[in-house]
């Protein structure tokens, strides 16, 4: 089928879904509806803000649907109206109930950034870095009624960088996933390529990550609680409790072995930086935020809060 002529529905919501959008409009291909999650508040004033995707869908004139609800028969009958042959997916947010898989002719194909069956579910690209992994990827998938659970078309990997934060890994995996999809979308629809069934004995899952999760506890290594803040920013955020105050640690370096092993969340000065000493190295502080109070360099922290100096993180 001529791309112009394929009819494409998109589902996603946050930034990671953008670039295989663009790329889509940009090669010629017709998408005749985006379906994203409904506008939700957002930031200290509670402003209600469209999701990136939708910002995306208006500036290429694409009609945007926001369900609450997929299971609305409703929806559903709208959905049939729009008569997709294919739908693409990445970064939706939702379960989509098995009913809308069987509509369109080429089925759903979803783009999820790790390298699957691992990192299953919703937050893929922070338990990466989380759990301090080299290498990455993006697969090409058939959506099934199961939780990233169908076929693999393709998978592409991606070595992490010790310097990517979240937002820089799912950046260059959303890139890479839209590229991906470029590339396979032609042979899948001329059915050369045969989508291969996970391995779901060696499947792991995500969860969605809280508040709770970005808690950080001193006594680990630096490695682990830079990869934490890493993972973690800008939501949930990795933050500690410093005089009975959250204390948001937005931006951190990995220092040198501890000299002396001493008491773990002690903040000292260190080769003219601000550290905090862990369990076996110093970990250096560049950006943090008070809680009511804005993001700055920690040395300009302490320059309006000496007594930040010599004292203990919680």
């Amino acid at each position: 089928m001529e791309k112009s002529k394929l009819k494409i529905i998109f589902f996603g919501t946050s930034e990671f879904a953008v670039p295989a959008f663009k790329y889509l409009i940009q090669n010629g291909y017709s998408i005749v509806a985006v379906i994203t999650q409904p506008e939700k508040p957002a930031g200290r004033a509670k402003i209600t803000m469209p999701s990136p995707i939708k910002k995306a869908a208006l500036e290429s004139h694409v009609p945007a649907f926001e369900p609450h609800n997929l299971r609305d028969e409703n929806f559903l009958k709208q959905f049939k109206h729009l008569n997709p042959d294919i739908v693409i997916v990445a970064s939706y947010g939702k379960i989509i109930p098995e009913k809308y898989l069987k509509i369109p002719k080429y089925g759903f194909l979803n783009i999820h950034p790790s390298l699957l069956p691992k990192y299953r579910g919703p937050s893929p690209i922070q338990m990466a870095i989380l759990n301090g992994d080299k290498e990455t990827g993006v697969a090409i998938m058939v959506v099934d009624k199961g939780i990233d659970h169908g076929p693999i078309l393709v998978i592409k990997n991606y070595k992490l960088s010790i310097g990517d934060s979240y937002k820089d890994a799912e950046k260059k995996l959303a890139e890479l996933g839209g590229e991906l999809l470029l590339e396979t979308l032609p042979d899948y629809l001329d059915g050369k390529l045969e989508p291969k069934e996970q391995d779901h004995s060696q499947a792991t899952f995500t969860k969605m990550l809280s508040r709770e999760d970005g808690k950080i506890n001193w006594r680990n290594t630096a490695k682990q609680i830079h990869n934490q803040i890493r993972a973690l920013n800008p939501e949930p955020g990795a933050w500690t409790k410093w005089n009975d105050k959250i204390l948001n640690i937005i931006k951190a370096e990995q220092g040198r072995p501890l000299l002396n092993q001493g008491h773990s969340g002690a903040v000292v000065k260190f080769e003219n930086n601000i550290a905090v000493t862990t369990k076996k190295c110093y970990l250096i502080l560049k950006q943090i935020q008070l809680e009511g109070g804005k993001v700055m360099d920690a040395q300009s922290f302490v320059n309006g809060h000496p007594e930040f100096l010599n004292s203990k993180l919680e």
